[in-house]
């Protein structure tokens, strides 16, 4: 099953007395908005007891079309990591 971001919006709501849904939508949009800017500005974004998103620049490389064996380049471009930290990980393992 997948979490999606209307299920976060509900369970702010339920999880918290006082606020109406709206204030919960508004919420989980301003965390969102805040995360995906940290993360397009290059900076990583730390979660305590979640884990770590790291942005990663790669290097243009040279790679081929797998159908037609086609050599090509592949661009530079940068990439969005997560890794786990050991309280997420052991309470998955468990």
């Amino acid at each position: 099953m997948t979490l999606t971001k209307a299920d976060l919006v509900q369970q702010v709501y339920k999880n918290h007395e006082g606020l109406t849904k709206a204030q919960a939508t508004a919420s989980v949009e301003a965390f969102l908005r805040i995360s995906k800017q940290s993360l397009i500005n290059g900076s990583d974004l730390l979660l305590s007891g979640f884990g770590k998103f790291n942005v990663k620049d790669k290097n243009a490389r040279r790679g081929r079309n797998p159908q037609t064996g086609q050599e090509l380049t592949l661009e530079a471009r940068r990439v969005v990591t997560f890794k786990p930290s050991g309280i997420l990980r052991d309470k998955i393992n468990k």
